[in-house]
């Protein structure tokens, strides 16, 4: 699936829900599911900056796509990854880097979260763009 086509089928999981409470108990269930990063990985490296809660987000390519790892100490903020990692994960590195995010506004998360996730949000988005731009510089 291309990554559109990821952000619009959140999109429409979100959809079903009518009321902010039960699309953040989806968000902490969804966390449940994230593809945990190695301990050894939890480093003060790919700690992102920024987040209220800790968050690790770490990525290597391999066959010519990301393979992206991630964890946070909370469990909302591991729900919002999970889906940054639905939506960036086995994609190429042009098209992670290329990409518009726009299902964060189309769910309504981003007038749902407090400032400081906002911002936490923001910098995840940032740190997976900034890896897809080094794994494009290496493979030039």
């Amino acid at each position: 699936m291309t990554i559109d086509e990821i952000q619009n089928k959140i999109i429409e999981e979100f959809s079903i829900f009518e009321d902010w409470m039960d699309k953040y108990n989806y968000l902490i269930e969804l966390g449940r599911e994230c593809p945990i990063i190695d301990e050894k990985d939890k480093t003060e490296a790919n700690l992102i900056k920024g987040c209220q809660s800790r968050v690790w987000v770490n990525a290597e390519l391999i066959d010519g796509k990301m393979d992206i790892k991630a964890d946070s100490d909370a469990v909302i903020t591991k729900g919002i990854i999970t889906l940054l990692l639905r939506v960036f994960n086995h994609q190429t590195p042009k098209d992670v880097y290329d990409s518009e995010v726009f299902f964060i506004e189309q769910i309504g998360l981003s007038t749902h979260l407090s400032p400081t996730r906002s911002n936490g949000l923001v910098a995840m988005v940032k740190q997976i763009k900034l890896y897809a731009l080094a794994f494009m510089s290496v493979n030039k």
